[in-house]
């Protein structure tokens, strides 16, 4: 056993092979919401660290998720859209047999996309204040109507936070 050193670490298997084994570790940062996703195969997720809320449906509804503590077990079936929120962060392990691929419901941009300035507000490098203090964006995220932002503090921890609940510095 050794600590995740990346967000996403492979601890077995190579995901996108079809018909292969395999198992990942997600870190999701405090605030993080995952938009309404499908993958097309089965999910196993076990919460190994920090409290993860799973829900399942086309459009991201709070009132859907349910909480899974450290050691709780989740399955998604193929196909079916599910989303996710981690209030305090989490570590989220998951397996199954590949290609897992992640198919985004309403489609996915990020601060490195061509057209970023239509979407984002903010850019990469910019001071912003949050609910968990004054930090510098990282990175972006979207999709559909969830906007949302990597954020580094200054003790160099991160977290997420959705566009609305920003203000420059």
């Amino acid at each position: 056993m050794r600590p995740m050193t990346g967000d996403v670490e492979i601890l077995y298997g190579e995901p996108e092979l079809p018909g292969e084994p395999f198992v990942i570790r997600i870190r999701e940062l405090a605030g993080t919401v995952v938009p309404p996703h499908s993958h097309p195969v089965d999910e196993h997720i076990t919460v190994v660290q920090g409290v993860w809320y799973f829900g399942f449906g086309e459009r991201y509804d709070p009132t859907q998720l349910r909480e899974l503590k450290p050691g709780t077990y989740a399955f998604a079936p193929k196909g079916s859209w599910m989303f996710g929120y981690s209030p305090d962060g989490a570590i989220v392990q998951v397996h199954g047999i590949g290609p897992f691929q992640i198919h985004w419901h309403d489609g996915a941009k990020t601060l490195n996309d061509s057209d970023a300035s239509s979407v984002f507000r903010f850019r990469r490098g910019d001071r912003v204040a949050s609910k968990r203090g004054i930090g510098q964006i990282v990175e972006g995220y979207a999709s559909g109507t969830l906007i949302q932002y990597e954020i580094e503090g200054s003790d160099g921890l991160r977290h997420m936070a959705h566009e609305y609940e920003l203000y420059a510095q």
